[in-house]
């Protein structure tokens, strides 16, 4: 994460909803085929509802079925931090925003050319704003 001011608990549940919160400060999981943006076509930057930092560009996203918002790359590959997520029973690639540490979904190697990488993001820690 980066050097920003840290917030509290109650600022940041201050700032999100209760479902932004639960999934970015406490990894949760919008249900499939429910976010705002899963299957959203507009042009335009994803934004970190956190923070506001520029995450993913609607050209790098696809339609993969999984009723996520899917990218093939983030916007800078430095803006997103990837750790090794073990919950559940699984072994994963979390994703989260570098600048705030926000969870933002996972990341799995069965993505789309050039990457070859499905960047699975949960609408509720997006903010899109369009061109």
């Amino acid at each position: 994460m980066s050097d920003a001011p840290k917030k509290t608990d109650a600022e940041w549940r201050e700032q999100l909803t209760a479902e932004q919160y639960a999934v970015t400060r406490q990894c949760g999981t919008e249900p499939p085929f429910t976010g705002m943006y899963w299957d959203c076509h507009d042009d335009g930057m994803y934004r970190c509802v956190c923070c506001d930092s520029p995450l993913f560009n609607s050209s790098t996203k696809f339609e993969s079925g999984s009723g996520w918002p899917s990218f093939f790359a983030p916007e800078h590959a430095e803006r997103v931090l990837i750790k090794r997520d073990t919950t559940h029973g699984m072994v994963r690639d979390e994703v989260c925003c570098k600048q705030c540490g926000a969870h933002l979904g996972h990341v799995f190697p069965d993505g789309p050319k050039p990457t070859g990488l499905r960047y699975c993001i949960n609408s509720a820690s997006l903010n899109l704003v369009k061109k």
